[in-house]
């Protein structure tokens, strides 16, 4: 089962390091985007364009190194269910937006299997929590094992 996690840890991490590289250096793109889906006061749009790129590519890496695996994976979870939470809202208003999700190359749109998409990842996360911290991980070398 360790080596499972280990698989599962490697591959959302490696999804939240594109995700937030891809988007580093297009804050103002990221920010529009984030503008289109209306669920985010104005004053608070700026600050998460910068710093949700750069906190997805952390995250993504205590994720890869298996460094406090239990709550990386809770937060990415909670992050995951979030943006699933944001899509399935542009959806049912009929709005038809970019993501956002991979920067500005990418061209997917607001629809359900995005959002089923965000959720079977955060189901992933919350089994990566469970059964945290799985092969390789630096929880291992530090004694962060329960």
């Amino acid at each position: 089962m360790t080596a499972v996690v280990l698989l599962l840890r490697l591959a959302v991490g490696a999804l939240f390091i594109f995700a937030g590289a891809s988007k580093i250096g297009h804050a103002g793109l990221f920010a529009a985007q984030i503008t289109a889906f209306g669920l985010v006061p104005r004053p608070l749009i700026a600050p998460m364009a910068l710093l949700l790129p750069v906190f997805e590519v952390l995250l993504g890496g205590y994720l890869v190194l298996g460094l406090y695996t239990r709550v990386a994976a809770i937060v990415a979870g909670v992050q995951l269910a979030i943006f699933a939470g944001a899509i399935a809202s542009a959806v049912s208003r009929g709005l038809s937006l970019s993501c956002g999700c991979f920067g500005p190359s990418d061209t997917t749109v607001t629809s359900w299997p995005e959002v089923a998409r965000d959720l079977g990842f955060a189901v992933v996360a919350a089994f990566i929590a469970w059964r945290a911290p799985g092969m390789l991980a630096l929880d291992r070398r530090i004694g962060n094992v329960k």
